[in-house]
């Protein structure tokens, strides 16, 4: 699908604890002999950049956490020999699509897929390119859709193929291996696919909040958050609610960022009232893990305790 060459030079600093940075940011470039330059820490954003200088690559791997704060760090001509940046393991933000295509003039190519399924499961190519969806599921690996109450458009996806596991171990039946059911993995992701079979990520199952029967995706309001205020972080999280069943809380590091600003934010991306959150926490930073991915679990953790402060 991507057209590696013993000429490439492939430069990885994701953490190869994760699937994403052992899979294609070391074996995939080791086992086809393309030379690569691993770095441990992706937090050097600083450093990366000139790493990526001196060392003439021209592929690079990350996640839109690290490819944003290396893109800040970095001069344009830092970027020169990259031809391939592939984003993956969170949603590819639209700011850091914005600065690598104006300021880097670099392309991002985004990918998506799952540890249960090696890791990948689509990607966009040069050849095979749509701005905004996660490219097509690669040769062999068959795509199903379940229906998912409260969410018109697209639906859960399962995925068969060669690249999907064997199976899972579970403590109900310790030292056996559980297959998944006729071979379909279910990654638990709602997901839209068009006619031509680009696929467009709308949020996990459990990243969605039920207000007042409305089924509303927290990612949706963080790319709310992200158009009213790009250059801060946003975490937007459900806490339960008497009323409404359940209520949106943004957790936010700017200082700024006001309701109004959300609701113009929506008007502009045509989004409901509903998916503008009321509760708005400050925060210094947004809590992450190892691989750059937000914390979800401390972050609610985080508001469910400022809010219980404020209510006492």
């Amino acid at each position: 699908m991507v057209d590696f060459t013993r000429q490439d030079v492939v430069f990885n600093c994701l953490p190869v604890f994760h699937s994403f940075g052992l899979t294609g940011g070391m074996l995939l470039p080791i086992l086809n002999g393309v030379k690569t330059v691993l770095y441990p820490n992706p937090r050097h954003v600083r450093l990366i950049p000139e790493l990526i200088y001196q060392t003439n690559a021209t592929v690079l791997f990350g996640t839109d956490f690290f490819l944003n704060a290396w893109a800040r760090a970095a001069d344009p001509y830092d970027y020169r020999s990259l031809r391939l940046v592939f984003a993956g393991a969170e949603r590819l933000q639209e700011e850091t699509r914005r600065v690598y295509t104006e300021r880097l003039r670099v392309h991002l190519l985004e990918g998506y897929g799952t540890t249960e399924t090696a890791p990948v499961i689509a990607v966009n190519t040069p050849a095979r390119f749509r701005p905004g969806t996660v490219g097509q599921a690669l040769p062999g690996i068959e795509t199903d859709l379940v229906p998912v109450p409260g969410v018109a458009a697209g639906g859960r996806l399962r995925v068969r193929g060669p690249n999907v596991m064997k199976g899972y171990l579970h403590a109900d039946r310790p030292c056996e291996i559980q297959p998944p059911h006729e071979g379909w993995h279910d990654t638990g992701d709602i997901v839209e696919i068009d006619a031509d079979g680009f696929i467009r990520i709308v949020g996990r199952v459990k990243r969605f909040a039920k207000v007042a029967g409305e089924m509303i995706s927290l990612s949706s309001v963080e790319e709310l958050a992200a158009v009213a205020d790009p250059d801060a972080a946003h975490a937007a999280v459900a806490l339960p609610d008497t009323r409404r069943g359940e209520r949106i809380v943004l957790v936010t590091v700017s200082a700024t960022l006001s309701r109004d600003a959300l609701v113009a934010a929506a008007k502009a991306k045509g989004a409901p009232e509903i998916a503008i959150p009321r509760d708005i926490l400050r925060a210094d930073t947004i809590p992450l893990l190892g691989t750059g991915k937000t914390d979800y679990p401390a972050v609610t953790r985080l508001a469910a305790e400022a809010l219980a402060l404020e209510s006492a």
